[in-house]
């Protein structure tokens, strides 16, 4: 069994650096995470994804964290005219084919590195692998969309608040069980919910 544990970084400011509720939200989610056994914490090479994992790290004692590629910020599909939602409308103006097909690229190796059961001799003689893995709203919504074996567009909309927790776990030969989805139960009201726009916000 492989289990991740997808966070999406805490708030951040414009010029994307973790703020204090960013920071606060990361140790609460360390706080959360604390009680598992985490066999290591993956992050995007962004700064707010950097930070945030090491700041939930400090309650995550000798686990190592590293950053990866596959995490990196990006737009995992741009689908078709006749796919995109009327509410995405022109968010895709401008993508050139060369942009989309870094973006499938980088979205393919994703999948190929976690979105699997553990595959070595070492990883299967132990009761499963538990990851974490500090990324951003698009990756976590494509490996969501994967796990569902939904049509590419289909992440579309599959947004994720700041720190809030998703988690899939990967056997062999069953398909992916998508485990919970945005749970924010380890933040306050107040620190819930950033990351989606105003009016979508319960």
């Amino acid at each position: 069994m492989r289990r991740l544990y997808l966070a999406r970084h805490g708030a951040a400011d414009a010029f994307g650096e973790l703020t204090d509720i960013g920071r606060r939200q990361s140790g609460l989610l360390g706080e959360r995470l604390a009680g598992v056994p985490v066999d290591a914490v993956w992050h995007s090479p962004l700064p707010r994804a950097a930070a945030s994992a090491r700041e939930l790290a400090r309650h995550l004692p000798d686990v190592p964290v590293a950053e990866a590629a596959e995490l990196a910020d990006h737009v995992p599909h741009v689908p078709g005219a006749a796919e995109t939602p009327p509410s995405w409308a022109g968010f895709f103006d401008g993508y050139d084919e060369n942009e989309a097909a870094s973006g499938r690229r980088l979205a393919e190796a994703l999948v190929a590195r976690f979105a699997k059961p553990p595959g070595t001799s070492m990883e299967r003689a132990r009761p499963g692998t538990h990851e974490v893995l500090v990324t951003h709203a698009y990756p976590i919504a494509w490996l969501v969309r994967h796990a569902l074996d939904a049509p590419p567009s289909r992440w579309l909309g599959l947004n994720s608040a700041n720190t809030a927790l998703t988690v899939i776990e990967y056997r062999d030969g069953l398909p992916p069980t998508l485990v919970m989805f945005n749970d924010m139960s380890h933040l306050p009201p107040a620190l819930r919910w950033t990351g989606f726009p105003e009016g979508t916000r319960p």
